[in-house]
């Protein structure tokens, strides 16, 4: 087993969904199955993506995940699939070049510079250690954010005391309390804090946000962590959603249990009845998990 990094996009020219599976080409079957029942870390590249010639990459890592298993592409065989698990957005992404020092050694030539032919490598090796920095500067907002129960405290406790990754720290730098804070922080932040069904932004008279973030494919069911996977909704439309009273199209058009739905609570959804969608479409909801609350959870007809 070994850690590495994956390179991908918002809207990436292979038939990628990140979130749950790895696309990529015959050459780098050896470097994935080394990755197998192991953690990855998702890299975006500075190259503009195919849906926005205008964006460049942030040029950032941004979420971590584990690979389960390769599959082939049944339609391709020079290409296959990584199966992933586990996958967790940061909660801040993390920049290639830290103080003017680049974070992975694997693309550092002997004199500290950036050498461009491993650099554009779409799937690289990342020792444990870098493994370990990368995913404790993405994650560490959402240590601050966490609430944890007494025995995840006493784990957190004793990983302070310990350099290797991998004991009571990695479990709780994956622990769903972490998790959580983590998609919280990121979802909430696409969104402005704004519920995306009827735009109400609330904040209580602490200064603390009330608006939710919701999976769409919900954790029960195996739903990422990751902001793709999630939308900003306000506590009762949040309880709504969840159990299948409302649903959302793959054009953002609100879908409405209208026997189930008090009609006070539909005069409360967005007056053109659709969802606000973040400002950054890389944020924006895919159609998969949309498409799985539609077909498992919504109730309407």
């Amino acid at each position: 087993m070994a850690n590495a990094i994956f390179t991908t996009k918002p809207a990436p020219i292979y038939d990628d969904t990140p979130e749950e599976r790895y696309h990529f080409p015959r050459r780098y079957l050896s470097r994935v199955e080394q990755t197998v029942d192991d953690w990855i870390v998702y890299y975006e590249p500075r190259r503009a993506d195919s849906s926005d010639s205008n964006r460049d990459g942030r040029q950032v890592y941004f979420a971590m995940a584990r690979v389960k298993r390769i599959e082939p592409d049944p339609t391709r065989t020079d290409h296959s699939y990584a199966i992933i698990s586990d996958y967790v957005g940061f909660a801040q992404p993390v920049s290639f070049r830290l103080n003017s020092t680049l974070v992975e050694s694997s693309v550092r030539n002997n004199d500290g510079t950036l050498n461009p032919g491993r650099f554009i490598m779409a799937i690289r090796p990342l020792p444990p250690e870098e493994f370990e920095f990368i995913c404790r500067m993405g994650m560490a907002p959402a240590l601050v954010d966490a609430e944890f129960g007494p025995m995840e405290k006493a784990e957190l406790a004793v990983a302070e005391t310990q350099a290797a990754y991998g004991g009571p720290r990695g479990k709780v730098m994956i622990s769903r309390p972490v998790r959580d804070a983590a998609f919280t922080r990121v979802v909430r932040h696409a969104y402005n804090r704004t519920c995306a069904m009827t735009g109400l932004q609330l904040i209580n008279g602490g200064g603390r946000c009330e608006i939710e973030a919701a999976h769409i494919k919900a954790v029960e069911f195996d739903g990422p962590d990751s902001p793709r996977n999630g939308i900003a909704l306000s506590r009762t439309i949040h309880w709504m959603f969840d159990r299948g009273l409302l649903s959302v199209e793959d054009d953002g058009r609100i879908l409405v249990a209208r026997n189930l739905i008090p009609e006070q609570v539909k005069r409360m959804l967005n007056p053109d009845g659709r969802i606000i969608l973040p400002t950054d479409k890389m944020f924006a909801p895919h159609r998969s998990f949309l498409r799985f609350h539609r077909e498992r959870c919504f109730k309407g007809n």
